[in-house]
């Protein structure tokens, strides 16, 4: 059984840590901006397929 060991985790924890390489600010701000435009443009296209359905149900059973 492995022997549990703080300060060595710690240790190995900010190396690896060290070993990240973190995004711009740029890239983050542009990663979200895209991410917020599809998120939109997915709900969009959901909206309008959901009323089509809506519209197809409608006409089908008369209501």
């Amino acid at each position: 059984m492995a022997k549990l060991d703080p300060v060595q985790f710690s240790r190995e924890v900010r190396q690896e840590v060290a070993k990240v390489t973190w995004p711009s600010r740029r890239e983050t701000l542009v990663t979200t901006g895209l991410v917020l435009a599809l998120s939109s443009l997915a709900a969009i296209f959901f909206l309008v397929v959901d009323q089509i359905i809506q519209l197809a149900m409608r006409w089908v059973f008369g209501l």
